[in-house]
C-alpha cells in the first residue's frame, strides 16, 4: 500500500483489505502500543512524554508532566535509553543531565520555534553591554544558548529564580511574555527581556477568552504564563501546565477554560474525569503534534535518531540546569 495512503488510514485505525475488497477495522493503536512495549523493556528504555504531546503518545509513556518534572525525571531513571517525546531543547536537556545514556527523539524536526530566536553571538553581546547582570535562561533554549547562561528556569520557579538572583540585573531569555509576567511577581529586579516568544500562547487572544467565558460562566480561566498579559490579566490564575493539573485535581470547581497548549486537556481529563475542560481550539503547538505512534515505534526499532552533543558543550550546559533543579519548583 502506499505509504501516504497507510499513513492517512492509519490515523483513522483501519486499513484496506484487498482480498476481501472493504474496509476492516483494526485496534492499530493497540497492536503498536504492544509492539512500543514489547522493544521498550528490550532495550532498557524509558519513554518520557510532554504534556502537549498526542493523546496516544501520551498513554504510551511511562511518564508525562512538564519541562521541569522531564528533567528531573530524566536523572532518575536506570534505563540504558530514554525516548523523549517532545521538542528538541527538551531531548537536549536530557542528553545534559545523563550523558552515559542515548537520549532519542522520534523526530528530529520537533523543534521550538521559541528556542530557535536566541542565537549565540547577540547573546554575546548582550552580556557584554551589561557585563553586571545574571543571564537567566528559560529552559526553552537551546544547547548553545545554556552554555552562556547562568541558570536555567521554568514557567514555575521563574520568578522565584530571578528573585533570588545574586545580581540585581537580570538578562531573561527568550521568552518576552514569560519575563513580562515575572517582572510584574518580582517588580525590584532590573529585567532585560530578549524579544522572543512562544507562537502558540502569542496567538491566544483575551477574546478567545472572553468568548470562552460567555459560554461557559461557571468555569474558572487557568492560562499559561507565556500568554500576553492581557490574557493573563482576566484569567483567575497563571499556571505553569503542572501547575493548572495540579489546581485541577484539588479544585471543588467543575469547568475549566484552558489557555495554553491544548493537548494538556487530554491529562486534565485524564485524571479528572468528573469535570470540563475547555481548550483554546487555535491553540495548537505544530511541532510538538510531529511525534506520533508510529514515530514511537521506529525510534525504539532502530533508537535513533539520538541527540548528540560534544562533551565541552555538555559540561557548560549542564551547570545553569543543575542550579535550576537544585532551587526546584515555585508552584
Amino acid at each position: 500500500m502506499n505509504k501516504r495512503i497507510w499513513d492517512n488510514l492509519y490515523f483513522r485505525n483501519l486499513y484496506m483489505d484487498r482480498k476481501n475488497n472493504g474496509l476492516v477495522f483494526l485496534d492499530m493503536k493497540k497492536e503498536i502500543g504492544t509492539k512500543i512495549e514489547e522493544l521498550k523493556n528490550k532495550h532498557s528504555t524509558i519513554i518520557l512524554a510532554h504534556n502537549y504531546q498526542i493523546p496516544e503518545v501520551q498513554d504510551i509513556a511511562d511518564f508525562v508532566g512538564d519541562s521541569l518534572d522531564l528533567a528531573m525525571r530524566a536523572t532518575k531513571t536506570d534505563a540504558k535509553n530514554i525516548v523523549f517525546c517532545g521538542v528538541n531543547f527538551m531531548a537536549e536537556s536530557a542528553k545534559i543531565l545523563n550523558p552515559d545514556k542515548n537520549v532519542i527523539i522520534p523526530d528530529i524536526d520537533a523543534r521550538c520555534p521559541m528556542a530557535d530566536m536566541v542565537n549565540s553571538e547577540d547573546l554575546m553581546k548582550l552580556k557584554n553591554d551589561n557585563p553586571d547582570a545574571e543571564v537567566v535562561a528559560y529552559i526553552n533554549t537551546t544547547a548553545e544558548i545554556k552554555t552562556l547562561s547562568d541558570i536555567c528556569c521554568t514557567s514555575s520557579n521563574g520568578a522565584k529564580i530571578v528573585k533570588n538572583s545574586s545580581s540585581e540585573k537580570v538578562i531573561f531569555i527568550p521568552d518576552r511574555h514569560l519575563g513580562a509576567y515575572i517582572q510584574r511577581l518580582v517588580p525590584d529586579k532590573e529585567m532585560i527581556l530578549w524579544p522572543g516568544l512562544c507562537p502558540t500562547h502569542h496567538q491566544i487572544r483575551k477574546e478567545d477568552i472572553l468568548k470562552l467565558k460567555k459560554l461557559h460562566p461557571e468555569a474558572e480561566i487557568l492560562v499559561h504564563p507565556e500568554c500576553r498579559l492581557e490574557v493573563i490579566d482576566i484569567a483567575d490564575y497563571a499556571f505553569s501546565t503542572n501547575g493548572m493539573v495540579n489546581y485541577a485535581r484539588k479544585s471543588d470547581n467543575k469547568e475549566f477554560i484552558i489557555g495554553t497548549e491544548k493537548g494538556l486537556c487530554h491529562r486534565l481529563k485524564k485524571e479528572n474525569p468528573d469535570k470540563i475542560f475547555y481548550p483554546v481550539k487555535s491553540a495548537v503547538c505544530p511541532n510538538m503534534k510531529k511525534i506520533t505512534l508510529e514515530k514511537v515505534l521506529n525510534s525504539l526499532r532502530t533508537l535513533e535518531p539520538q541527540i548528540k552533543l560534544s562533551d565541552e558543550v555538555i559540561e557548560k550546559a549542564r551547570k545553569p540546569l543543575q542550579r535550576m533543579m537544585k532551587v526546584g519548583r515555585g508552584d
